[in-house]
């Protein structure tokens, strides 16, 4: 069972911060650590909302844009990652990002929950996968059945695993349905595992071991009172040290037990968490969790208009951004109807950051 520590972009784009938070999560047990590759214009537009911070309130786009780094820093943290005997993982959020990324040739890529239809970010990893076989690890929270089917289709089964996930922060515990894992491992012929946004260190890593996760992915952070966006649902050092130590027992039980360990690890659990166990693991069918589904359309991607246009108009692809919708705006059109939309004329006028709609165009012209 490999172990990822999710750094995100808690360093704040100090390479000291990082390599602590590296030097934290490795010597905390983890096998991964893993970064994201921010250009804000790949993830959001700029009215796309607001957000609350200790430091006041501001658009979640420059936040965004405060995170960015370049190349020579994710070299660096890939290096150092590699020195401490850990792998490098981070993930894209667009072309641009997979791009530059595969230039510093990491570990693996991973595709995170809302990027699982991003289309044109999963052609090219595809593209890519042709030539080097590079290892995909993809998220599926805010996600339905056909989603994830779509996602794999285009990157392909080889050398990837898929994790399951709820997207949401924090996530509950009690909505994780955990036993869809297996499921989900069956019904796509991959490794799954889990990513886990719930507050608990121990709960969902070690249920997740005991119906047969491959992997497991937690946030780290030096401190929950520091500004990263994922800082408060992050585990300390400490936290993840325990995280560890319990899933690697859950791996001893499995390797004493064989088929019978996860009633066996289930049951120690009990001792502690009582009826809830149940309701972690679920039914085992895949849906949305209750505390995902109002984001569905969302969080995940959409597509979107980059300017001001009118009327008459003919639209090119790059007039459109395959976007979250997050905050304030509505959600358009999926990003698999690009290269429909791309090439038809507007029939309305369209302000910048409105979704995409298929009322707004007119067949396309000669």
């Amino acid at each position: 069972m490999e172990i990822i520590a999710e750094i995100g972009t808690s360093h704040g784009g100090d390479i000291s911060k990082a390599k602590e938070l590296i030097e934290t999560a490795v010597g905390a047990g983890a096998d991964w650590v893993k970064f994201q590759w921010v250009y804000a214009e790949e993830i959001l537009h700029p009215q796309t909302g607001y957000v609350n911070l200790p430091t006041g309130r501001i658009r979640l786009f420059d936040r965004f844009r405060e995170l960015e780094v370049g190349q020579k820093f994710f070299r660096e943290c890939l290096e150092f990652t590699h020195s401490l005997g850990a792998k490098f993982m981070c993930s894209p959020f667009g072309v641009r990002s997979l791009c530059e990324l595969m230039e510093i040739k990491p570990d693996a890529v991973k595709i995170a929950s809302p990027e699982l239809n991003h289309i044109p970010l999963l052609e090219s990893l595809a593209e890519f996968r042709k030539s080097e076989k590079i290892q995909v690890v993809m998220s599926s929270g805010v996600s339905k059945l056909r989603d994830i089917e779509k996602a794999i289709e285009i990157t392909g089964t080889e050398n990837a695993t898929l994790l399951h996930c709820i997207t949401f922060y924090p996530a509950p515990e009690d909505e994780y349905n955990l036993s869809v894992i297996p499921n989900l491992s069956r019904i796509f012929g991959i490794p799954c595992g889990v990513s886990d946004h719930s507050l608990d260190p121990v709960l969902v890593p070690s249920l997740a071991a005991a119906v047969g996760a491959t992997m497991i992915e937690k946030h780290i952070t030096l401190s929950k009172e520091t500004d990263g966006l994922d800082d408060p649902v992050a585990l300390t050092g400490e936290q993840f040290a325990l995280m560890n130590h319990c899933v690697r027992q859950c791996e001893a039980v499995i390797r004493q037990y064989g088929e019978n360990a996860g009633d066996y690890i289930k049951k120690q659990l009990r001792e502690e968490y009582g009826g809830r166990i149940e309701k972690v693991l679920g039914s085992g069918t895949k849906r949305l969790a209750a505390a995902e589904s109002a984001n569905y359309g969302r969080t995940n991607r959409s597509l979107h208009f980059l300017r001001d246009m009118k009327s008459g108009e003919r639209v090119a692809e790059s007039d459109i951004g395959v976007l979250r919708t997050e905050k304030e705006l509505l959600p358009g059109i999926t990003p698999e109807f690009l290269g429909t939309v791309a090439g038809a004329i507007l029939t309305r006028d369209v302000p910048s950051g409105k979704g995409v709609e298929f009322e707004d165009f007119m067949k396309k012209g000669e």
